[in-house]
Parts: C-alpha cells; structure tokens; sequence
C-alpha cells in the first residue's frame, strides 16, 4: 500500500482544516487541539500542528501562549472592513459569472436556491450551508477569474465562523434566503448588475447582525 508523500499530507490536511473554518465549523474564541484534530482526520499530529502554524501565519487562527491555536473574535472595526470588501469581491463576481453561466448552470443555481428554502423550513443549518457554498462558488467561478475566487476564499477564512451564528436568530434565519431568491430572479432576467445588487443585500443583511456579535475595537492610543 502507498503511502502519501508528507509535503501532500500537510497540503490535503491544510486544505481540510482551512475549509472548515470557511464554513464556520468552529465559533470564534474556539481552541482547536491538536489530537482531537489528527484523530478525526486519521493522520498523525505533525501535519495538523503545521497547517495550524499555517493558518495562523495567514492570521486566519491566532497563537495562544500555552494554549494553541484559537479560532480569533472580530472587532467591529475588522468585521466593518471585511464587509466592506466582500461587497467588492463578491459582487464583481457575481455580476461577471451572471454574464457567463450556462444554462445548465443558471438551472442549478435555480435548484440551490430551492435547496436553501427547504433547509431553512426544516431548520437544517448544514444543509443550508452546504447548499449555499455551492451556490456562491458555483456563481463566483464562472467569473472565469482564479485570481478574483482566491481573494474572496481568503476573505471568507476570516469570516466563516462568525458567520455561522446567524441560524441562532430566528427572524434571521427565517430572512436567509430573501436576497438569493431576488439574485435568481435578476439572473433570469438577464440583469447581471441586478445579480450584483442582491449580493450586496445578501451580504449588508447578514452583516446587520453579525456585527452586534463582534467584540468592542480596541480604544486608540
């Protein structure tokens, strides 16, 4: 039998642990220990400890002496920031991938949205989840633009487990999928900045919220 090659170890279990956080797997201020980490990926210790240390160089888990790896609680001002950029990102690549999905593709988006509805009645959190990861990536990758999907990725690291708090509000949760269902309907229409405009109000919609959670920014000095 073969085995992997370290360095594609380290890589996949990276890959995992990154995902994870993107989805929100873990809530802010959550440590994150090492063998619980190993065990459930059935790897040894040494390449969890190394995508941690990778994770919190790219400032996505912070270092806590004598305590490891901790998932890292938002400022208001921080979360304002990453709002501010989402709405940038996300909103140029929904506006390009509109102009550039198949139908096939219009038609799975279609299907997601639906997905959310169900998920959302039946109050299934990964459900809805799941189902809207692949709608958004689904969108954002038929910008045709690697670069632009990798920044939005790197931005959804650091507001993944904040994020996933909002089922936690039930006037939110019942609210999740408003601006999805008015982003197919311009999607249809073939209105790509109308496709634009709902991710912006997807986006400000949640962040009304989320922003309540965030810690209190540091007084200057």
């Amino acid at each position: 039998m073969k085995t992997r090659h370290a360095s594609t170890l380290q890589d996949e279990t990276y890959d995992t642990l990154r995902h994870w956080l993107m989805l929100g797997r873990w809530l802010p201020g959550e440590r994150l220990k090492i063998k619980p980490l190993a065990d459930e990926l059935g790897v040894s210790p040494m390449p969890v400890r190394a995508a941690l240390q990778r994770l919190a160089a790219e400032k996505a888990l912070q270092n806590v002496p004598n305590c490891g790896a901790m998932v890292p609680r938002l400022t208001v001002a921080q979360f304002d920031d990453i709002l501010h950029n989402r709405i940038l990102l996300e909103g140029e690549a929904a506006s390009l991938g509109a102009q550039r999905l198949a139908e096939d593709q219009r038609q799975e988006l279609v299907a997601l949205c639906r997905a959310m509805d169900a998920a959302i009645a039946a109050d299934d959190v990964k459900a809805y989840l799941d189902a809207n990861e692949c709608f958004h990536r689904l969108l954002y990758r038929a910008a045709g633009s690697p670069l632009l999907l990798s920044l939005i990725e790197t931005v959804w690291l650091y507001v993944g487990p904040i994020s996933n708090q909002l089922h936690q509000d039930l006037a939110v949760w019942k609210t999740m999928n408003d601006a999805h269902r008015a982003l197919v309907a311009a999607l249809l229409a073939g209105d790509a900045e109308g496709v634009r405009a709902a991710i912006a109000e997807d986006l400000r919609s949640a962040g009304r919220y989320l922003r309540q959670l965030c810690t209190a920014d540091a007084p200057a000095g």
